[in-house]
């Protein structure tokens, strides 16, 4: 028996820190002690009921986590006591195009997720993180860090527009990965915010454009200013509430990778202008644990770490640290530490 973060109803009220057993270790399984989790907005969604409403549970949230291998099932060959992992979200993931029952798998719902002690999981559902990295920055890395990555490089191909310019929504955890990436392949990078502090702290990590929304609520036009013709790629974090703005700001050709629904108003779109601007629109899954392999070797050889906003010490604090991004009220990452 361990102990974990469970919700039995709908709103961050409900969650408890309370008893949780484990299954039985099988062959294929691995059992790891929790030592970090960090947050998503999928996970406050599911924590409110806005992401499923017919969510079975108890469950316990969170798809990031990272922690130390304690035992193996007797067919794992590849893991041992005492090696540092982090989960993978999407474990059935290998590589390639997902199966049609991608969904069933995912860790925080509708599987169990990390925020807990203790979890034992399928091999498939760890993955080694580099030796630079803490706990608390490996568990930043399975759902903001890789979907940075697959918008960037596996969809964006990043890596072969020389010179690109790439837009970033808001300062939080997907956004703050994708600067670093777009600046460890020399992109120019165009941010925004409605805050100015936050712009200068996107400014210290290399952004090089800063567009606050509030004071420029025009803000396609602020970025189309610096992008004379059009950014090669927009990171839409946003939804329908922004998604018009970021078409403009696309260049003929360019690409919008369609991530979050943080500013869904529940509006139509135009897209008359996608299909005369000629724009790629990918949407983004997180990504499988192939890409998340080419992540983690990104991110060793060029020694880059993820952005943690705050960490809160204790999973028991989990309605405090829910309700921080609940606020909005941070920069990057929200982690909980054991």
């Amino acid at each position: 028996m361990t102990q974990a973060v469970l919700f039995d109803q709908f709103g961050l009220e409900h969650l408890q820190w309370t008893a949780f057993e484990n299954p039985d270790l099988g062959d294929n399984d691995v059992r790891v002690a929790v030592k970090a989790v960090s947050l998503n907005y999928r996970d406050l969604l599911m924590v409110q009921g806005h992401y499923n409403p017919r969510l079975k549970m108890p469950l316990i949230p969170c798809s990031d986590g990272a922690g130390e291998v304690l035992a193996v099932g007797a067919a794992v060959t590849d893991l041992k006591p005492g090696d540092r992992v982090c989960s993978t979200m999407i474990p059935d993931w290998p590589g390639g195009t997902p199966g049609p029952h991608l969904l069933r798998t995912t860790l925080g719902g509708p599987v169990h997720g990390l925020l807990a002690q203790e979890r034992v999981l399928p091999r498939q559902a760890w993955i080694k993180f580099p030796a630079h990295l803490d706990y608390a920055e490996a568990a930043c890395l399975p759902v903001a860090g890789l979907t940075a990555w697959s918008a960037l490089v596996d969809e964006g191909r990043l890596p072969e527009k020389p010179n690109a310019k790439v837009v970033l929504l808001g300062t939080g955890g997907v956004s703050m990965a994708a600067l670093a990436i777009a600046k460890a392949m020399g992109a120019t990078v165009a941010i925004t915010s409605s805050s100015d502090e936050k712009l200068a702290k996107a400014a210290q990590l290399g952004a090089d454009h800063l567009i606050n929304y509030k004071t420029h609520p025009d803000w396609d036009k602020a970025v189309l200013s610096v992008f004379e013709h059009g950014a090669d790629m927009v990171v839409e974090v946003g939804g329908e509430g922004t998604f018009d703005r970021s078409v403009r700001t696309c260049k003929v050709g360019g690409m919008i990778a369609l991530i979050g629904v943080l500013d869904s108003q529940r509006k139509p779109i135009n897209l008359t202008t996608c299909i005369m601007k000629k724009l790629s629109l990918q949407g983004i899954l997180v990504g499988s644990r192939a890409a998340f392999a080419d992540y983690n070797a990104f991110l060793e050889k060029h020694q880059l770490r993820p952005t943690i906003s705050r960490c809160f010490e204790g999973f028991d604090q989990a309605p405090a640290a829910f309700a921080l991004m609940a606020r909005g009220g941070h920069f990057g990452k929200i982690v909980l530490t054991a």
